[in-house]
């Protein structure tokens, strides 16, 4: 999959798709054969490290147009750059339908995603809750993502996982 392909006003917006964040990429892995046990072709399933997420991220930031911070696709790429910071890692998987995305969201939830967001037309749908999630308040793009937790920063949720460990052990 070519991101340039699913850009809306210069930043990552691919319609029709979940964008499924991981603590780690063993996670991400049984993420990725949850969905091919439901079905979920390779092609439908793209893989992004924390690497790879923060390049993606930075290129949107620096092309993005004014018009992207009209909805919320600035500010979750800017929720993505907390998680990628702290190691996490991606699978965008193409959904055919919203009975289709909500399948998928459930098997990688119980597989340890995190976050999971469906990339309509004209809204982006939060497809895993938490149980401390409340109802959303921040409609404006000014007021930035409303994360769920006590401070509103995204951060804070990944702070909640332990950080990655770039050392090996010999």
């Amino acid at each position: 999959m070519d991101s340039n392909e699913l850009q809306a006003f210069g930043v990552f917006k691919p319609v029709g798709h979940l964008v499924v964040s991981f603590p780690n990429a063993e996670q991400a892995d049984a993420g990725r054969h949850a969905l091919q046990r439901l079905g979920f072709s390779d092609d439908d399933i793209h893989a992004y490290t924390d690497q790879e997420m923060m390049r993606q991220i930075a290129a949107d930031l620096e092309r993005a147009s004014p018009l992207a911070g009209v909805g919320q696709e600035l500010n979750l790429i800017k929720a993505h750059q907390a998680l990628a910071e702290r190691g996490y890692h991606w699978l965008v998987v193409r959904a055919e339908n919203d009975a289709k995305a909500r399948t998928a969201a459930e098997a990688l939830q119980q597989a340890g995603a995190e976050r999971a967001q469906l990339y309509g037309r004209f809204v982006i749908e939060e497809m895993i809750e938490h149980a401390a999630d409340l109802p959303q308040v921040k409609d404006s793009p000014d007021a930035g993502l409303d994360a769920q937790t006590p401070s509103g920063l995204e951060s804070e949720r990944a702070a909640l996982r332990p950080p990655k460990d770039n050392t090996a052990a010999d």
